[in-house]
């Protein structure tokens, strides 16, 4: 595994280096692309050979911010059935959520669907074998996941569920916006490192409220008893650092890509280190993907 991950951070150092976002970077920039007090864990599982291709760290615990939304969607049609026509109103929460990230949208349907519950669903229905409720159940952003299981969230998505709750949550993933509902630009890593079609939803926590350019002109948040993010104090997983991830699917490929930074870290940042990061596991994965690892 030590052999694979120094291959991804010499990739991502080349990537880093000839990126025209970072024309002006220098080599000592470059080899700090990815520095050691950053936690990365990752996993890209190919559907065709039905095997994980590349992995690191997957099994780290990490909270999962908005990544999260996947399982709320996957429970909303678990508990109302996946041919009951959704009402208008629930379209207004689920696409926006799916699509955009929408925190309102999310809180809403987290306290409709039981809170903790949700995720004790999912563990069980899933076989998931990270991931665990926040200890505080207003705050479903700290949800633990890993890379591994969010592979497998993914794989249930796109090989178990219905084909009417498949095709709901892929098409929204696939018409990802790349604003977000509350301004920050939702665009970095994979939307940005990987070639042709891709289906995204990332997930962010603890940056602030304010985007530094919001690219929409954020609505102020509604608080109906939970939300994204609390005071961060809690047990594991890490509720302190900032939280960054990508996850999605390209061509017949699942990738996840979750990153813990330093507290400080700004937005650009860590926006900029994810998208190199990932593509330098897609780099990665292509050169050594045909090997099991």
């Amino acid at each position: 595994m030590h052999k694979i991950f120094s291959t991804v951070l010499a990739l991502a150092l080349v990537t880093a280096a000839a990126s025209p976002a970072a024309a002006d970077t220098s080599a000592a920039d470059a080899r700090a692309a990815v520095p050691s007090d950053v936690t990365v864990a990752f996993a890209v599982y190919d559907r065709d050979s039905a095997r994980t291709t590349l992995q690191y760290n997957e099994h780290q615990q990490i909270r999962s911010a908005s990544v999260v939304k996947l399982l709320i969607a996957l429970d909303y049609f678990e508990t109302n059935g996946p041919d009951t026509p959704i009402p208008d109103a629930d379209l207004a929460l689920l696409v926006p959520m799916l699509r955009s990230s929408n925190d309102d949208a999310a809180s809403e349907l987290w306290v409709r669907l039981g809170w903790e519950k949700i995720v004790e669903r999912a563990v069980t229905r899933l076989h998931l074998v990270d991931s665990a409720p926040p200890v505080n159940v207003g705050f479903w952003g700290y949800t633990a996941l890993s890379a591994a299981d969010v592979v497998t969230i993914y794989r249930h998505i796109l090989e178990d569920a219905p084909a009417r709750v498949r095709d709901f949550i892929m098409d929204n993933l696939y018409a990802a916006t790349s604003c977000a509902s509350d301004g920050f630009d939702q665009s970095f890593g994979i939307p940005q490192a990987i070639p042709g079609r891709v289906a995204f939803k990332q997930g962010w926590s603890r940056f602030g409220d304010v985007p530094p350019r919001p690219c929409v002109e954020p609505k102020p948040r509604r608080f109906i008893g939970a939300s994204k993010d609390g005071d961060g104090q809690g047990l594991a997983p890490d509720l302190v650092r900032p939280a960054m991830h990508t996850t999605g699917v390209y061509g017949h490929k699942i990738m996840a890509v979750l990153t813990l930074e330093p507290e400080g870290t700004t937005w650009d940042q860590s926006a900029q280190r994810i998208t190199v990061l990932t593509g330098a596991v897609y780099l990665a994965e292509r050169i050594i993907g045909g090997h099991a690892v």
